[in-house]
């Protein structure tokens, strides 16, 4: 099988700052057909912010292809990668309305939405807040932040079993005293206003948040201090408050988006999100289209994944009048 590409790359031909509330401003941006079908892309961390390769996902000449950075990153402002700027409305819910507010501001009746990792959350919470506003939704490496979901990740008893020496440098930047609660003194460093003792502690959480994204290595990026911070306080935060979603977790809510057309794939080899997530998910909504990718791990840019989802976007942009022909829907597979 031949596997698709990345569309190639495209700038924006509109973007601007719109205000959502409590003094903060979201920076979006669109490429693509201004005609085109409605897409709206929501990027991971949370506090990782667009990148120019996450307009690549769809056909430009068949989208109208909106992306924002969420509170507190990318260009949004205040930035949170000042210290002194307060994390306090900084919430799931409030993003569930930036993304509306967003819709309400482009003139956009309903968009296909897309999200991976910590975007497929925000994608699920959105959806099932607005499912009359959504077209289809296009998920990649689920998040569903449940206890378990978070023991695997920031606990000895998860992927550090399979990251040993990454797990040992991110314990290990946190005197032994305090390692038996590292979220705690985790927090305490990354939320100290001197750069000597929060920057130290917010490249030893992203260290580790790197380790495991991809299923072979690939060069970290290279971002400056205040992305590096910015990302590690919003990604604590939201941790440390179970996403601040509802009690009964997004399974729950399934009911909410059931009738919408829906594609799901995970990478095998997921550390990040492993698989039961996702898995999870499909069977409490077994009409989703279901994707397990034999040779990937977490990042959406994967041959594999990248594949599947832009196979989704095709696909789905056939049901706004495009002329591309697509394929028989393919079954859940694992591939």
């Amino acid at each position: 099988m031949e596997l698709r590409d990345h569309y190639p790359p495209i700038e924006p031909h509109d973007s601007g700052l719109l205000d959502v509330g409590d003094g903060n401003r979201v920076h979006w941006e669109v490429c693509g057909n201004p005609d085109g079908k409605p897409a709206v892309f929501l990027h991971g961390g949370p506090g990782g912010g667009v990148l120019p390769d996450h307009r690549r996902f769809f056909d430009p000449a068949a989208y109208r292809i909106v992306l924002f950075d969420q509170r507190g990153c990318g260009r949004s402002v205040p930035h949170a990668g000042d210290p002194s700027v307060s994390l306090e409305h900084n919430v799931t819910p409030n993003l569930v309305d930036d993304v509306e507010r967003l819709r309400e501001h482009l003139g956009v009746d309903r968009w296909l939405v897309f999200g991976g990792s910590w975007g497929s959350t925000l994608a699920l919470a959105y959806a099932q807040a607005h499912p009359e506003r959504v077209t289809e939704i296009v998920l990649r490496g689920v998040y569903l932040v449940r206890p378990p979901d978070e023991a695997w990740g920031f606990t000895p008893t998860g992927a550090a079993h399979l990251f040993p020496a990454e797990w040992a440098a991110f314990r290990d930047a946190i005197p032994p005293a305090e390692q038996d609660d590292l979220m705690t003194a985790y927090g305490r460093r990354i939320e100290d206003p001197d750069p000597a003792v929060h920057l130290p502690a917010a490249r030893a959480w992203l260290a580790w948040e790197l380790s495991a994204n991809t299923l072979r290595p690939v060069p970290p990026p290279d971002l400056d201090d205040a992305a590096v911070l910015a990302f590690a306080r919003i990604t604590h935060h939201y941790i440390s408050n179970r996403g601040f979603l509802p009690e009964e977790g997004l399974l729950a809510g399934v009911d909410r988006v059931r009738g919408v057309p829906a594609v799901i794939v995970n990478g095998r080899y997921d550390m990040k999100t492993p698989p039961d997530q996702a898995w999870d998910l499909h069977r409490a909504w077994p009409e989703a289209e279901f994707h397990i990718v034999e040779d990937a791990g977490h990042g959406g840019s994967e041959p594999g994944v990248r594949h599947r989802l832009i196979e989704a976007t095709d696909r789905f942009a056939a049901h706004f009048g495009t002329t591309w022909a697509p394929p028989h829907p393919p079954p859940n597979s694992l591939q």
